[in-house]
């Protein structure tokens, strides 16, 4: 009997042992699950901060170089003197070109001031009243017409090529056939005209030593004639004005 009771208390410690052994595992497993857990959240949040800081340095660059890139866009400019009676084109504040012109008569003075050349016309169709003149060497408005914002007024060529230089026109401001066409491809719709009446200072500088001579008795009775074959026709697109 006593072998008995002590084979079974050897029975109890041992299996008391072996659960006490389970135990001791099944908690080290446990603990090691949970650190290898912790671990891997400690390496996801550390690659996702190091994609981020990937991120955040890249992406300025991405859209730096993703904006497009504005062409510059020259600003062209005409600069009109009625007493010299020429016409500069100005890029910035370099001249282009000067080119002679006529301008107003006394009786039909060109306009001064600020304007923008809202339309262009290649070998224009001339109208006024009732009256329509087909491009050829008989339109008053010659082969090319550049609009001011002021109606009835403009650039253009004419059909009396010896009335450049002179004051004789209805007020717009006539060109040479080659002159014109050549402004005619250097300026654009929206660009900006300014017309002066006397030399300021900015008139004086650009056309320092351009300076037209007063017309001579002789020419003023030649331009008088031409202003009178000029008028036989009506002068403008669709206004009086030529």
């Amino acid at each position: 009997m006593r072998r008995l009771v002590a084979i079974s208390n050897r029975t109890s410690r041992v299996a008391m042992a072996l659960a006490a052994s389970t135990i001791a595992l099944t908690s080290i497993h446990l603990a090691a699950a949970a650190r290898t857990a912790s671990l891997e959240r400690q390496q996801r949040r550390l690659e996702s901060a190091a994609t981020s800081a990937r991120l955040i340095s890249v992406q300025p660059l991405e859209i730096a170089t993703a904006l497009p890139i504005a062409p510059v866009v020259p600003t062209r400019h005409i600069l009109i003197s009625i007493v010299d009676r020429k016409l500069a084109v100005m890029d910035d504040s370099r001249v282009l070109k000067v080119y002679p012109i006529a301008v107003g008569s006394s009786h039909s003075p060109s306009p001064d001031g600020d304007f923008v050349i809202i339309n262009h016309a290649k070998d224009p169709v001339y109208r006024h009243a009732h009256q329509e003149v087909p491009p050829g060497k008989d339109n008053p408005l010659g082969t090319r017409w550049m609009g001011l914002s002021l109606k009835g007024y403009g650039i253009h060529g004419t059909n009396v090529q010896s009335s450049v230089g002179k004051a004789v026109s209805h007020g717009c401001f006539r060109m040479r056939k080659s002159d014109v066409e050549e402004l005619y491809t250097l300026v654009k719709v929206g660009d900006a005209v300014t017309v002066r009446r006397e030399r300021d200072e900015m008139v004086a500088r650009v056309f320092a030593d351009q300076s037209v001579a007063p017309a001579t008795a002789a020419s003023r009775t030649q331009g008088n004639r031409e202003e009178q074959i000029a008028s036989a026709t009506p002068a403008t697109v669709e206004t009086g004005q030529q």
